[in-house]
């Protein structure tokens, strides 16, 4: 996975009542593009993120 600053991390849902999470990746932490992200969620809250096989970068084109 890799991600720039701006991009749109994804992360969809595991269970059918619980909606995906999406948020802008702040901050990059990893070499080339890799995790973790500083990402800023949709609900406002900010938090470092090792994204898991469920989450998809969406650039920002």
């Amino acid at each position: 996975m890799r991600a720039r600053v701006g991009d749109r991390l994804v992360v969809e849902s595991r269970a059918v009542d619980v909606p995906r999470r999406d948020g802008e990746v702040v901050e990059v932490h990893g070499e080339d593009g890799a995790p973790p992200y500083l990402v800023r969620w949709s609900d406002g809250h900010e938090g470092l993120t090792f994204p898991g096989p469920d989450a998809h970068v969406v650039p920002n084109e």
